[in-house]
């Protein structure tokens, strides 16, 4: 997708547009309310993330603007206003989410997804399948069962945690913070090595006893599962 970031933040817009990039978003970045509502008139998005407490023209106003002029481009506040009464007002000014700082990336990253894929139409089901399954794998999360080729396999709680989120995007680029957010909810650390150590002992279970793998590393980037 294609997303409009506003936010003036100096630490935390990087972070945001860095973390989107590494998922596959195009992200055009603005920290001036006056400037994105420019660009939001002229210019196509698939996304509008709007920080509601800039200096000048903040994202509320940006938002009223846009829709005025008719522009139905989905849209999320991310904000420090938690208040019910400033959600409330997010959502009459036509906004599609709200999210309050502090948040974690994974989170943003869900709900960005989720708009994506009601803009598109798209049938959200997939989240609730407790049985997955890709080529001859299968994972059953209610019986905790993972098998290949018929035979079981032994996995233990964050391996199946950590398959399980690799099975939900098949073919997608998955980063190392992705992981460390949703699986073992961390912030990011470059010391630890916790999530180099699980996909290699994954691997070692569903992929090195049977001739194709599944699993691969991007150097530098991340993983991918399947295709």
């Amino acid at each position: 997708m294609r997303i409009l970031l506003l936010e003036d933040d100096k630490q935390l817009a990087p972070w945001i547009a860095g973390g989107l990039r590494e998922e596959g978003h195009v992200v055009d970045h603005f920290d001036d309310g006056k400037d994105a509502l420019i660009a939001a008139m002229g210019q196509d998005f698939d996304l509008l993330i709007l920080d509601r407490m800039v200096p000048g023209l903040d994202g509320l106003a940006v938002l009223k603007s846009l829709r005025a002029s008719r522009n139905n481009t989905p849209a999320l506040f991310l904000t420090a206003l938690g208040e019910v009464d400033a959600r409330v007002e997010g959502f009459e000014a036509g906004g599609d989410d709200y999210l309050t700082k502090p948040f974690a990336f994974a989170e943003l990253s869900a709900r960005v997804g989720a708009l994506g894929r009601r803009r598109e139409g798209g049938d959200t089901s997939e989240a609730t399948q407790t049985t997955l399954r890709y080529a001859d794998l299968t994972l059953d999360l209610l019986s905790r069962r993972c098998e290949r080729q018929g035979q079981s396999i032994d996995l233990m709680a964050k391996e199946i945690k950590l398959l399980e989120y690799l099975m939900r995007r098949p073919g997608r680029l998955v980063t190392r913070t992705m992981l460390l957010e949703q699986v073992w909810d961390m912030s990011f650390d470059p010391t630890t090595s916790v999530v180099e150590t699980h996909i290699s002992r994954l691997r070692a279970k569903i992929d090195k006893p049977f001739e194709d793998p599944l699993l691969r590393t991007r150097r530098g980037e991340g993983y991918v599962f399947g295709a």
